[in-house]
């Protein structure tokens, strides 16, 4: 339901991480990254919105202040929405390197590139 709210708000580059024999501090990382602030502050409302929904809150939050790097802990899976330089420069995907990456299941756009 995380990734498919991000992806519809057009979040980049969704990752999500599986953690569970790496990490006792949660089982998934769902990384995602955004153009400015501005559309990092739009997928968390409509992250937020949706999640709510279903009566699901963060058990904690960070960053919402900056915008840069926006971190929500929901226990079992800690999304991360960043900036892309932010992004870039934490590399994230760097750091947890080891942990098998999950599919999402969510539609690619087309490639504009071979329809060109």
């Amino acid at each position: 339901m995380i990734a498919r709210t991000l992806d519809r708000g057009k979040a980049e580059d969704l990752l999500a991480l599986d953690l569970r024999e790496l990490a006792a501090m949660s089982d998934f990382f769902l990384i995602a990254s955004a153009a400015t602030d501005n559309h990092v502050r739009a997928l968390l409302k409509s992250l937020s919105r949706e999640l709510a929904k279903h009566g699901v809150k963060p058990i904690h939050r960070e960053g919402e202040d900056s915008c840069n790097w926006v971190l929500l802990d929901f226990f079992d899976v800690v999304v991360h929405l960043f900036r892309r330089p932010v992004r870039r420069y934490y590399d994230l995907e760097h750091l947890w390197g080891d942990a098998p990456e999950l599919e999402l299941g969510l539609e690619s756009p087309p490639d504009t590139e071979a329809a060109g």
